[in-house]
């Protein structure tokens, strides 16, 4: 009897409420402790670290002086990022998880994740923005419905009702 190859999931993940959120639905729906080693797919969380002189965004004096206090700060921050995936990953019983941390930007990041592993399935929070500030800072989300070679799945907050 063949068996079959689990197809790949690649969550992405960042430092925000929304990426928590994406990758908890993620864990509860697709790798459920009743499946067991059943699960259908493998999975791969991915974290995208900026690059010291993207996060400064200046080159002008004193520059130099600062990237490397910012390199190690995104560094703890990468750590800690990762750190949390997995313990949120270790309290829902899944185990069989890959975890990348990649410089870079996370548009390209996750789109060249997803060719890497031959994704059939890339999963993004939804950071809730509204067309100004998605057209100023450019949606991760966006621009991997529109890149990646395989399926987006946005996993949106549901509001939260006062």
């Amino acid at each position: 009897m063949a068996t079959l190859e689990k197809q790949v999931m690649v969550v992405g993940i960042d430092d925000s409420e929304h990426s928590t959120y994406a990758l908890e639905w993620t864990l509860d729906h697709f790798f459920t402790p009743s499946l067991g080693s059943n699960s259908l797919f493998k999975l791969v969380v991915v974290y995208a670290k900026p690059s010291a002189s993207s996060a400064v965004g200046f080159a002008g004096p004193g520059a130099a002086e600062v990237l490397p206090f910012v390199e190690a700060d995104l560094k703890k921050i990468a750590a800690r990022v990762i750190e949390k995936a997995k313990g949120t990953c270790t309290s829902k019983s899944v185990s069989d998880v890959v975890f990348e941390l990649v410089e870079g930007d996370a548009r390209n990041v996750l789109c060249e994740a997803v060719d890497k592993h031959n994704a059939s399935i890339l999963v993004v929070g939804s950071h809730g923005y509204g067309a100004i500030k998605r057209a100023v800072l450019g949606s991760v989300s966006d621009y991997c419905v529109h890149h990646a070679h395989c399926t987006v799945m946005i996993v949106k907050r549901p509001k939260i009702k006062q």
